[in-house]
């Protein structure tokens, strides 16, 4: 019995490690939006993580771009599983389905504040285009950027980029095994959630108001 626990452990691992943390990595990703070259790229050099996750989304670069800019606590929300995120204490209500105007505007320097305290330090912003944000400590670096890429003028594929940069210790290496999956969830959630939200925005007012 522990011989067979043993091979069925192993075997687990295996296929964890070859399947379905690839899975984790690319979610949704074409190859082309693996391969596309992304504004925050050049900020890691040499990641010792990287993830791509992407959605099409049915609307126009400027029915998605007011959720990204209005994110974070006490402003828009995360958009993922929000009982998750307020039981964590990432935010202290549910993410918003309407447009804030008062959080529309984000510039390098500024932070998207993530519960009460820190945040995501805001890197480069092209409107309508790109968000990148990143940051240092505790000898880690990290980058997580979004790109919109029309594909034609009633859809657009939405891609998040994680790169990671870690110390090379086997408590850094187990740190980012806990949080891949995790990651990969709230992630996919967000993604799908802003989905939700900008494909509604984009309806016609009085389709929206039927919804």
């Amino acid at each position: 019995m522990t011989l067979t626990a043993a091979l069925i452990a192993v075997v687990a691992m295996v296929l964890y490690w070859r399947f379905v943390r690839r899975w984790f990595r690319r979610w949704g990703a074409s190859d082309a939006d693996l391969l596309r070259t992304m504004r925050g790229d050049d900020f890691i050099r040499q990641p010792t993580y990287k993830a791509t996750l992407a959605v099409t989304i049915g609307a126009a670069p400027e029915h998605i771009w007011p959720w990204l800019m209005q994110m974070g606590y006490r402003r828009g929300g995360l958009y993922s599983y929000d009982w998750l995120d307020r039981l964590f204490g990432y935010l202290d209500g549910p993410s918003e389905e309407t447009v804030l105007p008062q959080f529309q505007s984000l510039r390098p320097g500024d932070e998207i504040p993530i519960g009460r305290g820190g945040g995501f330090p805001v890197q480069a912003v092209e409107p309508r285009r790109a968000l990148v944000l990143a940051g240092k400590g505790d000898d880690f670096a990290w980058v997580w950027q979004f790109g919109l890429y029309p594909i034609d003028g009633a859809h657009t594929r939405l891609v998040s980029r994680n790169l990671v940069r870690t110390p090379a210790t086997w408590a850094a290496r187990g740190f980012m095994l806990v949080m891949e999956p995790a990651a990969f969830l709230m992630t996919r959630q967000m993604l799908r959630g802003i989905r939700r939200r900008a494909e509604r925005l984009a309806r016609p007012a009085g389709s929206r108001t039927a919804a």
